[in-house]
């Protein structure tokens, strides 16, 4: 941070993807709609809305449109939470603490593999939410058609390589010999469904594009409901321990995938999924690929992290790693919440960008923290001083509530670092920069951690879990400060080059003249 700001003109020049560009140069490539109200290729006609379900994210008050917004995309999340805590619960309490651990020991490769591709999915939102904001009705019909049918195909590579890869992806993460053959299983039945765990996360990133997060909360909660009763059929009723779990989930992700799909065929407005119209055009999938594949990549960096300190853990046995997997689950259910305010701040910030209304920038970032924030503060709270009582949910055994409380003690009080920074990032997304966040992510994030791994953990003092834990908040704390720099420099940029004078700057010039 420190050295940054003399460097910050040719690194942000160097590595900053800005599909806004108001330049007659980047106006002639006919890349993205820039943040002007003059754009060239705006449309004459209004863009056609269903009005019931979609949000105008341009005009009127913020706080009550982030909200309405934001709560349901996080009762989506929290649900969908619920749910994948049920098949823990359900292992755990009727099939024991190995098959508990096999489930959890999956859960970071898992990311590790599917967030590169739900990256893309962040690419298409941007640039369907940047469209319908400047009012190309063609370009968000081509970027409509080409995501949904990216995300197939990349469900399908998924699958593959995941059940080619299962078994030899754990042996690297020191999966213990005495639960290697569930996780490997429950993995492989996993990837299975990829093909519809795709559709439905595209599907879902159109829609909140126009402000609808509505029917994929609905669409969730009815797989939800089917998640969880094959769950208590499978597991009680046939016995299929991790399998009858894997099956479940796989089976609700095809039945949210089918809705979703559905909802867009009957969309009246310019989202209206079509399928003689599936097809990539190359021109829109470049731009879903050079917004989503950097986000992509730091969803990535996370994971790698994640693995590395999941393969950490792993080496203290079965005890510690399932009391890792149940505190991991109950923070999740934090980070959704916060992580809600971020997808809510990069929508509408990407509206108004392309709107060309860019004094609401800095109100809706202001605006999505403070909700971020204060969700971080409750939730972290709440959730360590009921720690023992909500781990008790997961596990019967004490030894295994003790190894949980030890990472909710360090990390969940602290949890305001991490919903910040998902904030910031959702800013910087917003007004066009994709690589900058990625850049800092992965130094911030994933080298930090590694190098945290590979130095202090390695002093035998130090080679505890809690060690491990520690690496969390100072990571989000480096990676938070360092993004909000990179966010004060871009938007700084962004209103000279747009002729805007922030009323601070304007009431220090009076009272300096």
């Amino acid at each position: 941070c420190s050295i940054y700001p003399d460097l910050h003109r040719t690194i942000l020049d160097s590595l900053s993807v800005t599909y806004g560009d108001s330049s007659p140069k980047g106006r002639a490539k006919g890349l993205y709609p820039a943040a002007a109200p003059h754009d060239k290729q705006k449309e004459d006609t209004p863009m056609a809305r269903t009005g019931r379900y979609e949000i105008d994210m341009c005009s009127g008050k913020l706080l009550p449109k982030i909200l309405t917004f934001a709560l349901p995309l996080m009762c989506s999340s929290v649900l969908q939470l619920l749910f994948n805590a049920a098949d823990i619960v359900v292992v755990g309490k009727f099939a024991g603490d190995n098959s508990l651990a096999a489930v959890g020991s999956n859960a970071a490769l898992i990311n590790l593999m599917v967030n590169l591709f739900v990256g893309l999915s962040v690419g298409a939102n941007i640039l369907a939410a940047r469209y319908t904001g400047a009012g190309n009705r063609e370009g968000l019909r081509q970027t409509v058609h080409t995501s949904m049918l990216l995300a197939l195909l990349s469900g399908i590579l998924l699958a593959v390589v995941g059940v080619i890869t299962a078994r030899p992806l754990l042996h690297l993460m020191q999966v213990p010999d005495s639960i290697l053959p569930l996780a490997a299983l429950y993995l492989r039945i996993y990837f299975l469904g990829m093909p519809a765990a795709m559709l439905y996360n595209f599907g879902a990133a159109l829609l909140r594009s126009v402000g609808d997060t509505r029917r994929p909360l609905y669409y969730l909660i009815a797989a939800g409901i089917v998640n969880v009763a094959l769950n208590l059929l499978l597991v009680i009723v046939f016995q299929l321990d991790v399998a009858g779990v894997a099956i479940a989930t796989v089976v609700s992700q095809c039945l949210s995938a089918f809705l979703v799909v559905r909802c867009l065929m009957h969309e009246e407005g310019d989202i209206r999924l079509e399928l003689r119209e599936l097809r990539i055009t190359l021109p829109r999938l470049g731009q879903i690929l050079e917004i989503g594949i950097p986000s992509g990549i730091q969803g990535v960096a996370f994971s790698l992290s994640n693995v590395i300190i999941q393969a950490s853990i792993n080496g203290f046995g079965e005890t510690v790693i399932s009391g890792n997997t149940a505190a991991s689950n109950i923070e999740g259910f934090i980070y959704v919440a916060c992580n809600a305010f971020c997808q809510a701040n990069m929508a509408f910030t990407s509206q108004n960008y392309g709107a060309g209304k860019l004094e609401r920038l800095k109100p809706i970032a202001l605006c999505s923290a403070a909700c971020s924030a204060s969700v971080a503060v409750i939730g972290g709270m709440l959730c360590w001083l009921f720690g023992p009582q909500l781990l008790h949910i997961y596990s019967n055994s004490d030894t295994v509530v003790a190894a949980g409380m030890a990472r909710i003690a360090i990390m969940f009080p602290l949890y305001i670092l991490c919903g910040l920074m998902d904030v910031i990032v959702g800013s910087i997304r917003g007004i066009g920069y994709s690589i900058t966040p990625m850049i800092v992510t992965l130094l911030g994030a994933c080298a930090f951690r590694v190098v945290w791994i590979a130095t202090i953990f390695r002093v035998p003092r130090f080679h505890t879990p809690e060690t491990i834990y520690w690496s969390y908040p100072i990571s989000w704390a480096l990676t938070f400060l360092t993004h909000l720099v990179c966010l004060v420099i871009m938007m700084r940029r962004l209103y000279r080059r747009e002729g805007i004078v922030s009323k601070h700057h304007h009431l220090t010039h009076r009272h300096t003249a």
